[in-house]
């Protein structure tokens, strides 16, 4: 399984770390985060900057997830740069699920991958959907079957457990999303069974790092 990340300089970061972080939570994955050129830092919108570890066009003709983050000040160069909106283009016709958060539904338009779907964005960019030939929803995530699209920044994390929930079935999302803390399911609500299962998980990492600790501070008293 290899879901893939497009991203540029001026990207809005919490639109790829927050689908990526669930991604990456499938066992077995492999998230491979790309950019025009590669091994190179990709600087987002606030300065945090990206190592892009796979340049977009070695990544495969098939991959499981195309998912395309948002920008701030990269917007506008972003959608003039053709060797992006091409890959874009040719991943995401051979892409099982092409995604979006924010306005990477806008690069997603202008890559051609819109025209008849139904798509959202940032709640200020989308009455521009039209102009790609989409049908405009005002919901927070839109599931498009193929064409999966979040509307602004912290909708990223709905986008990563609905495609975990498309992957992987319902119970695999509830479990990342339990781990995570998100808004729902609290833990009240969720199976017990499941609260069990992810409590003894961290309960052992957390264990085993304070061990490990409390080892290495003896350690520095017998010295």
């Amino acid at each position: 399984m290899v879901p893939g990340s497009g991203h540029y300089d001026g990207f809005t970061a919490l639109d790829l770390a927050g689908p990526q972080v669930f991604l990456a939570g499938m066992t077995g994955a492999e998230v491979i985060v790309a950019a025009g050129r590669a091994p190179h830092p990709v600087t987002s919108d606030t300065g945090l900057a990206v190592v892009a570890t796979h340049v977009l066009e070695d990544l495969p003709e098939r991959c499981d997830v195309l998912l395309v983050p948002g920008a701030g000040g990269g917007l506008a160069a972003a959608l003039g740069n053709q060797a992006l909106l091409g890959e874009l283009a040719r991943l995401g016709a051979g892409a099982g699920i092409v995604a979006s958060v924010c306005i990477g539904s806008l690069l997603l338009g202008a890559a051609g991958l819109l025209h008849g779907r139904r798509a959202t964005s940032h709640w200020t960019s989308r009455p521009h959907l039209s102009r790609y030939g989409a049908t405009t929803v005002n919901e927070r995530v839109v599931d498009d079957g193929s064409l999966v699209a979040a509307a602004g920044v912290t909708a990223g994390v709905d986008l990563g457990l609905l495609l975990v929930g498309r992957l992987r079935g319902a119970a695999y999302a509830e479990a990342l999303s339990l781990q995570a803390e998100t808004v729902t399911p609290a833990p009240a609500e969720v199976d017990s069974t499941l609260v069990d299962d992810v409590r003894d998980l961290f309960s052992g990492v957390l264990h085993r790092s304070l061990g490990q600790q409390t080892d290495t501070s003896r350690g520095r008293r017998r010295r």
